[in-house]
């Protein structure tokens, strides 16, 4: 792969795959949550995301390579973590199949007949598959043609949201908004805990790793990585504030008879904008409804690209797909294979959609599979350790681990209970793909088995937590039982996969 990559490419992959359909919504659904404090909400969030972000930054530095958050599990914990890790991220290839749809609803505005009844038509899957054939053309050629065009992507992308808030904040707000209508936190401040996955604010925080998966293609990776994924990390979250300030100011009085609860609307910026005699506005932010979830899909097609490579480089997927072009740079058959899985996730079969939404919740393992692939890597300096850029990651790693699973929790129980069995389908392709060269398969067994237990006790727990499960464990002790076993989990993981890099060595063999 060609290092054609910097700081301000990287910067703009980033934040554009944060950036999606999200933003037109999830102030509102927050608002709907925890009202006013929601704004804690969204600063809680880019905290969150900026531990984790610290985690997976220091194995960017340290390890830099394509496709590198699949790489990580397969090196620090063995071939069975790695392939259910790989294994979900290949099936979260259809979310780039649910935002070319979210794309397809939006320009139904434009184009009728494309969207109907909940799925496309057949005339709508037509112009959904020339969508994904462009948007794999257009990461066809050099990754510096791709950076600069997802670059003027990325401008616009900031340049409408921007202009939303001043044009609302002009057209007049509503003094004393934090405080009435109940108070700053009418629905108290667990509800802040609640916006973070009801609210739709984790989904639209999510993608920060992004940069991660261009690392073998950066100039410098010690030096541009850690950066451009903390600047993406904090444009994001400073313009989702001004978007909450701008919604909870400028919501009109009479829609808040019955508190920020009672607020709906079917697309919450463009219809304030039509109340408030915006209508340029609204036809600007109908426009951006396709451009954003576009430039989020063509960021996906390029990252599915790398984690399919990766994923037959790990030898998850037969090593074919990891030929990479000479002269582009690029792995054309691993961007022809997500194609027909994104044309696959297209076709209009019942449930299929909802699933596509499960494994987008589950690519979220891929933050719980670095943490642990920090602090093995970390504890284990003969087999090369960490390049020492973050400090105190002994603390971090740990609470990077705890905050991916509660991410994972807060999904909910309706997608976790799909999710299990769909990722457990990797077990197959993990006894199919193996190799005389592998290590014992009682050993392999031995060193993932705290990712299936993870698994199994994360879906539990959401049976009996109130994230759409049955309410047995109340709030807020369904969290902190989440909190404990998964520390438990972790500390047990590293155990494994520090003596995995012990046995490895021994047998003769790189650990990376």
């Amino acid at each position: 792969m060609h290092r054609d990559l910097g700081f301000w490419g990287l910067t703009a992959i980033g934040f554009s795959n944060i950036v999606g359909s999200g933003w037109l919504f999830a102030a509102m659904y927050a608002a709907r949550t925890a009202g006013p404090a929601a704004l804690l909400s969204w600063i809680g969030a880019g905290v969150l995301c900026a531990l984790v972000a610290l985690v997976m930054i220091e194995l960017g530095a340290s390890r830099p390579e394509g496709g590198g958050t699949v790489r990580w599990p397969l090196y620090a914990s063995g071939r069975l973590a790695g392939t259910l890790i790989g294994w979900s991220v290949l099936l979260s290839v259809g979310g780039t199949a649910a935002e070319i749809t979210a794309i397809m609803q939006y320009a139904d505005h434009y184009l009728p007949d494309i969207y109907r009844g909940g799925s496309l038509t057949a005339f709508g899957l037509g112009i959904a598959v020339a969508l994904s054939v462009l948007l794999t053309a257009l990461n066809w050629f050099t990754v510096r043609a791709f950076a600069r065009l997802n670059t003027l992507v990325s401008v616009f992308k900031i340049a409408v949201p921007v202009v939303t808030v001043i044009a609302l904040f002009a057209a007049g707000g509503h003094a004393g908004r934090l405080t009435d209508h109940g108070g700053f936190a009418p629905y108290g401040y667990a509800a802040c805990l609640s916006a973070l996955a009801g609210g739709g604010i984790v989904y639209s925080v999510n993608g920060f790793q992004a940069p991660l998966d261009f690392s073998g293609e950066t100039r410098d990776p010690r030096r541009t990585i850690p950066g451009s994924v903390l600047a993406g990390i904090g444009l994001a979250v400073l313009m989702y504030l001004a978007l909450q300030l701008a919604f909870l100011f400028t919501v009109p009085e009479h829609l808040l008879g019955h508190g920020w609860q009672g607020v709906d609307f079917e697309s919450p910026f463009g219809q304030l904008a039509l109340i408030l005699n915006l209508h340029w506005l609204s036809s600007l932010l109908y426009a951006d409804a396709v451009v954003s979830p576009g430039g989020s899909a063509y960021v996906g097609v390029a990252i599915d690209a790398r984690h399919t490579y990766a994923l037959a480089k790990n030898r998850t997927i037969p090593r074919a797909f990891m030929r990479v072009d000479p002269r582009t740079g690029i792995p054309h058959r691993a961007l022809l294979l997500n194609l027909a899985v994104i044309v696959v996730f297209l076709l209009p079969f019942g449930g299929w959609q909802h699933i596509v939404s499960v494994m987008g919740d589950m690519y979220l393992l891929i933050y719980a599979a670095a943490a642990v692939a920090a602090a093995v890597f970390r504890a284990d300096p003969e087999g090369g350790g960490t390049a020492g850029w973050v400090p105190g990651l002994r603390w971090i790693a740990p609470v990077a681990f705890v905050v991916s699973s509660e991410f994972v929790y807060w999904s909910g129980w309706h997608d976790l209970r799909l999710a299990l069995p769909l990722v457990l389908g990797g077990l197959l392709l993990f006894l199919v793909m193996r190799d005389t060269d592998d290590a014992p398969l009682l050993a392999e067994l031995r060193t993932g088995a705290w990712l299936v237990v993870h698994l199994a006790a994360l879906t539990v727990l959401s049976w009996l937590g109130t994230f759409k499960g049955s309410g047995r464990l109340p709030a807020p002790y369904d969290s902190l039982t989440v909190a404990v076993v998964s520390l438990a989990v972790f500390f047990w993981a590293v155990r494994s996969g520090v003596g995995h890099q012990r046995d490895t060595r021994a047998r003769g063999l790189s650990t990376t």
